[in-house]
């Protein structure tokens, strides 16, 4: 058994993983070759890869824990552990040699391997949000204008950018314009990453969201799908009944926010 970094030749184990996760639906596939030689690891086992780690560094020093995989086959013995473990020291060293401070992840609160690991080894739920689902054909789709954003256009505390979350800074914005799109639609702003569909507002009441959900559709539909999802703050929750009725609809049908942003503090 070795941990190791990933390598190209790595790519059809990866596909295989992928596509036996969340239905086929897994991103870990898409973001192979950007991933390559940036602290993105595999598990592997007699010669197969059966598992995937990666800490991406992002603004504010903070080391993000994501794309941790174990092949169906080979879940519930411990691997995902040993890898949750390994990204443990090294963020460990990433700190000793100030590159972080902290250490986060996402993770849907019904994941309870995640949750249950991150409670184990000093992770704290840091915020919450809700992630809805909706299909573009519920909608009309019209095109927003694609701009640059400002820092003014940050208006929450924590963004969303896909499933990693940012705080707000001149660092933070610089990241979002290389690593996602932000759009205008008759004033009210989104942004989206820029290979996904996982849709940030930066506008949360009701009539703002009614008025944006058709960009949002029209974004989803010129990237191919036939689905989105949108991220928003926990402080939603009073809005609810009003968002299905919208078109918007909760994993698992769920009160409570659905996605848990967990911290462990390292210096």
């Amino acid at each position: 058994m070795l941990i190791r970094e990933a390598r190209p030749e790595d790519r059809p184990f990866i596909e295989e993983i992928a596509r036996l996760t969340w239905d086929g639906e897994d991103y870990l596939a898409r973001v192979f070759d950007e991933w390559l030689g940036d602290n993105f690891y595999v598990l592997e086992l007699d010669g197969r890869v059966i598992g995937t780690a990666k800490l991406t560094v992002l603004p504010g020093k903070v080391g993000w824990l994501e794309g941790l995989r174990v092949h169906p086959e080979y879940r519930g013995r411990g691997y995902g552990r040993l890898l949750h473990d390994f990204l443990l020291e090294l963020g460990e060293r990433l700190a000793e040699e100030g590159k972080i401070g902290a250490l986060k992840f996402a993770t849907y609160f019904l994941n309870r391997g995640s949750v249950s690991m991150a409670q184990k080894t000093g992770f704290h739920v840091k915020a919450k949000f809700f992630v809805f689902g909706a299909k573009t054909e519920g909608f009309q789709p019209e095109k927003p204008e694609k701009i640059e954003p400002e820092l003014s256009d940050l208006t929450l505390g924590l963004i969303p950018v896909g499933w990693r979350f940012v705080g707000r800074s001149e660092e933070a914005l610089e990241w979002i314009r290389e690593n996602a799109h932000f759009y205008d639609f008759n004033g009210f702003r989104f942004l989206v990453s820029k290979k996904g569909a996982t849709f940030t507002p930066l506008d949360v009441g009701l009539a703002t969201l009614k008025a944006m959900l058709p960009a949002i559709a029209w974004v989803a539909e010129e990237r191919g799908r036939e689905s989105f999802d949108v991220m928003l703050p926990s402080g939603i929750k009073p809005l609810l009944p009003g968002l299905r009725r919208l078109g918007l609809t909760l994993w698992d049908e769920t009160e409570e926010p659905n996605v848990l942003v967990f911290r462990k503090r390292l210096v």
